[in-house]
């Protein structure tokens, strides 16, 4: 009793902070709700995001307003065709010493940060952007022989646009696969246009409060693993991940149809994480079906790879994925059981 007494406590503790952050981030950014939500998602759930949009629609000013409302270490690296690995990793120096000597001291870049806001990402080149790869997902820079740790809680979030290509790099599957989220930013509205001119025009620039710091961050993304997934709601999530593999068991024919590459098992666990957050959010501690539906489409739509029948006829990752939820059933058809699960 006494433990379910204080997984209440945190839980409630979680729902609060959560809200005084959206409440915060909305001083500044107008609309946008399930961005925020979904950046939010990330922070906690111990993932990295990548930001899809036209100029102009406040991607990066997002990334600066979450920096600004915790008490995080945060650097943002402008992305360019010209940007080497060094630049962001660091690099050893020669320094004369106290004796006289000369030694070699290691200068960090500004990839050791806790909040690494990587703007326009795809406009590195691939020997740059695979840089990150190695602290998106081990939290750990190797320059020199040496691995240094990135302090926790480390978070990167990256934007690109998707319109204009020239002079770009794609970003390679591998590094797509390390981004959590792929969350597509959209114009705003009637309403948060004006909002947005009425702030902008007149010199009114609100400061966001600090809700956070590292310590409570690294508390929070703990407490989120201790939500519980029952055996049936994970095997959902799994059917759906698996269904994206073309000629697999659970491939619909769209799937073997389009895609050419499915979701690797780092699209289920965002799902699951994702989930666990949603649920609870909304005051529960054990994930649903529907909070599975809800994060699928972007934690997913990065980690499907078409092939070129469906870049000719215009088809999106986001309409297989949709097929995909609508066709594959909450429970395993007869003669199957859940993989049992911890």
């Amino acid at each position: 009793m006494a433990e379910l007494t204080d997984m209440k406590e945190r839980a409630e503790e979680f729902r609060t902070i959560y809200a005084r952050m959206e409440a915060e981030i909305g001083k500044v950014i107008v609309g946008h709700t399930e961005i925020v939500h979904g950046v939010l998602t990330c922070l906690f759930s111990g993932g990295h995001v990548l930001l899809e949009g036209v100029p102009g629609l406040g991607k990066t000013l997002l990334v600066r307003t979450l920096s600004q409302v915790l008490t995080l270490n945060f650097n943002r690296i402008q992305f360019t065709p010209d940007l080497m690995p060094s630049d962001i990793l660091g690099t050893n120096i020669i320094m004369d010493a106290p004796d006289g000597k000369r030694v070699f001291s290691f200068q960090p870049g500004p990839l050791f940060a806790q909040i690494v806001l990587a703007d326009e990402i795809n406009r590195a080149t691939p020997k740059t952007q695979s840089a990150l790869l190695e602290a998106m997902q081990e939290h750990s820079i190797t320059v020199g022989g040496v691995v240094r740790r990135l302090q926790e809680p480390f978070f990167v979030m990256a934007t690109q646009n998707p319109i204009e290509q020239e002079g770009t790099y794609p970003l390679p599957e591998a590094q797509l696969d390390r981004f959590f989220f792929k969350l597509i930013v959209s114009y705003s509205g009637r309403e948060e246009m004006a909002t947005i001119l009425d702030r902008t025009t007149r010199g009114d620039w609100p400061e966001p409060e600090k809700v956070m710091d590292g310590e409570q961050v690294c508390r929070m993304q703990r407490l989120i693993r201790e939500v519980l997934v029952a055996r049936q709601v994970q095997d959902y999530a799994v059917r759906l991940v698996l269904a994206t593999h073309p000629q697999g068991e659970f491939a619909l024919a769209e799937t073997n149809r389009y895609v050419r590459w499915g979701s690797s098992p780092r699209g289920g666990q965002a799902v699951v994480l994702a989930a666990k957050v949603r649920a609870l959010l909304e005051g529960r501690y054990n994930v649903s079906f529907e909070d599975v539906r809800r994060v699928y489409l972007p934690a997913l739509r990065h980690r499907v790879l078409l092939n070129f029948e469906a870049q000719a006829e215009n088809i999106a990752s986001d309409s297989i994925l949709s097929q995909i939820l609508n066709d594959v059933p909450e429970t395993a058809a007869e003669g199957t059981s859940p993989v049992q699960v911890r």
